[in-house]
């Protein structure tokens, strides 16, 4: 399954559990500068392209991100070579 011409480190990860860590309430999350994720259809029409509406309808159209440009899966599932990833790095987190 691995490539002859890969390289590893043999060794464990220090703080392997800190990805197991359950933060509790909203307000810790806050602490770290992470905000909540608000759904467009919970927004108004002025903030979100799904926004607005009399009661809880539908966003009406295919999933857009606020500046009403398509987002959601749009592209093929990856590379070939994905399948050679035992488990990936996690270099970069999504901020924000």
């Amino acid at each position: 399954r691995v490539d002859i011409r890969c390289r590893a480190t043999v060794g464990e990860i220090g703080n392997a559990e800190q990805s197991n860590i359950n933060w509790g309430k909203a307000g810790r999350m806050r602490w770290k500068g992470k905000r909540p994720t608000v759904r467009g259809v919970a927004m108004n029409p002025v903030d979100h392209p799904h926004g607005g509406g009399e009661g809880k309808t539908s966003g009406g159209r295919h999933p857009v991100n606020p500046a009403g440009k398509p987002e959601g899966r749009t592209r093929r599932k990856g590379q070939e070579s994905d399948r050679m990833i035992v488990r990936r790095r996690y270099a970069t987190r999504k901020r924000g």
